[in-house]
């Protein structure tokens, strides 16, 4: 049977906002496997802010995507052949190869694990129990640490990380504040996913807001906005207070990032500075498995609950991408391909 794939290459790098023209779409025919590879056929992509980063040629936690390669992203999809003796058809891969609907990996690719069988959706597994979840999970246990009865900040939270990030706070037995956008999504916050308090940062009232939910002040502030979020949590933390910073999506399209007020900067201006620093999901990769089985049994009982944008067609991905960087999506946004 002959797969054709399309895929989105980097075609150029972008000055602030990322236009259609950054990417190009082709279509190529897969070759016939050789032995120790399979064929994946993509059902679903994940779309996340950092994919903006990825796009800069410049120093970074990781390497930029190259010109003239597909652009980055995570997947999950279902073997279609099979060379492998340790992936049959049928069964249910993630992959972390770009934005491809076809995917011929060899069976050794590192970044390739398999979907246990579940109840769950096959799309969880780019968002609650995939990377955001993991990032969630990791980055507020081992970064952030929390202790019961602490006061934890959490900034995206209706999105995919943030809000795994408060319902593992509430398990603590943390007092879980939500900051995020809109009337609607900080009563989903609130009501669905069961944070105490959630403060709408594009309210006139901000400041005051935020200041009357932390009487306590913030024990530990989950950093995924920067800019003026930041500035206002800044002013709140306790002493011994720890800031995980999982990403700064307000100022991913900043043409001078050096110049611009990261969550860096802000922080190291205090009088009082609080543990902080950069963290991402790789640093335990060892330990990837066993987090997304907690996760996953957390989903399954209903203990986790998440949000979904789901954008039907493989050619609306750039789109895609401009509406997490605006925060137009809700909750993890995905392509279904």
């Amino acid at each position: 049977m002959e797969y054709i794939n399309k895929k989105f290459l980097l075609n150029k790098r972008p000055v602030g906002m990322p236009e259609d023209n950054c990417w190009k779409l082709i279509d190529e025919k897969i070759d016939s496997l050789n032995k120790g590879e399979i064929l994946i056929e993509v059902k679903f992509l994940s779309i996340d802010p950092y994919m903006r980063g990825r796009m800069n040629d410049g120093v970074s936690y990781a390497a930029p995507a190259k010109i003239g390669e597909p652009m980055t992203g995570e997947t999950v999809g279902e073997v279609v052949d099979s060379k492998s003796s340790l992936y049959e058809i049928g069964e249910v891969v993630c992959i972390h190869k770009g934005w491809q609907t076809y995917i011929k990996a060899k069976d050794t690719d590192p970044s390739i694990y398999k979907v246990p069988l579940s109840t769950i959706p096959m799309s969880s597994y780019l968002g609650a129990v995939g990377m955001p979840g993991r990032t969630a999970f990791f980055g507020l246990n081992r970064v952030g640490k929390p202790k019961e009865k602490e006061t934890v900040v959490v900034s995206a939270a209706s999105g995919a990380v943030g809000s795994v990030v408060g319902q593992l706070a509430l398990m603590h037995g943390c007092h879980v504040i939500g900051v995020a956008g809109g009337q609607s999504k900080c009563e989903f916050v609130k009501e669905t996913l069961g944070f105490h308090e959630c403060v709408d940062y594009k309210s006139e009232n901000f400041k005051t807001d935020l200041k009357n939910v932390c009487s306590n002040g913030i024990d530990i502030y989950f950093e995924n906005v920067g800019g003026p979020v930041t500035k206002e949590v800044s002013y709140l933390l306790n002493q011994d207070a720890r800031v995980p910073i999982c990403g700064f999506i307000s100022q991913y399209n900043e043409k001078d990032m050096l110049n611009s007020d990261t969550p860096f900067k802000i922080l190291s201006k205090l009088e009082n500075k609080p543990f902080h620093r950069f963290f991402v999901v790789t640093e335990w990769m060892d330990e990837w498995q066993n987090a997304t089985r907690i996760l996953s049994n957390h989903v399954a009982k209903g203990e986790i609950k998440y949000k979904e944008t789901i954008t039907e067609g493989f050619e609306n991905a750039p789109q895609a991408l401009r509406d997490v960087l605006t925060g137009k999506n809700f909750g993890k946004q995905i392509i279904k391909i």
